[in-house]
């Protein structure tokens, strides 16, 4: 039996990330988990940015971020980045992070994040709590560390963070599927068995 409740932002788990603005000597970190992909070709984004946040004046002038996949090994700094203004601590330096030049934008990147998704804002939807910044994906950075010999990207060894409802939590390394996996013939599942196996 199920319980109705008032209409919430009850969708999770979320990703939780590093967003970057501003400039190599002027920049801040701010912790967003209202973030996703809304277009394939081009690459699309968004952020949702509470307009009072330092952030969001530094993202509206320059039109331009960076976000940064967040793992457990970042995830202290992640909650602290969500929950302290960039109007009196250089995050950055209090963190220990790493700004590293990105190639498309001013904002940097964060060098320890394995993941940078460098985006140019193309329109800003105002909404009464929030503002959603979308944005085309104009380069992205990974960690060679997590791409294999075939070029895919290995996710589960980043060991990346999602957010639900106020708590984080890491990714279970465990797969239960793939695109498709639901309606692949005996004959493909079998070449993919022997493949992995090598």
């Amino acid at each position: 039996m199920k319980i109705s409740s008032k209409p919430g932002p009850l969708t999770a788990p979320l990703p939780v990330v590093m967003v970057t603005c501003g400039d190599m000597e002027n920049s801040n970190i701010i912790t967003v988990a209202w973030t996703g992909i809304i277009n394939s070709h081009p690459p699309m984004t968004y952020i949702s940015v509470r307009p009072e946040r330092r952030s969001h004046a530094m993202i509206e002038q320059s039109g331009e971020f960076v976000i940064n996949l967040t793992t457990a090994d970042l995830a202290r700094a992640m909650d602290f980045c969500g929950v302290r203004s960039g109007r009196d601590t250089d995050k950055f330096s209090r963190l220990s992070l790493t700004r590293e030049p990105a190639d498309t934008v001013s904002a940097p990147m964060i060098a320890e994040s394995p993941v940078n998704i460098e985006c140019k804002v193309t329109e800003v939807k105002r909404f009464p709590s929030h503002d959603m910044f979308i944005a085309e994906i104009t380069a992205v950075h990974v960690d060679d560390r997590y791409v294999d010999d075939d070029g895919a990207y290995d996710y589960a060894a980043m060991d990346l963070v999602s957010f639900s409802h106020g708590k984080y939590y890491r990714l279970k390394k465990e797969e239960l599927g793939f695109f498709g996996y639901s309606i692949m013939k005996p004959k493909t599942a079998r070449k993919r068995k022997a493949r992995r196996k090598k």
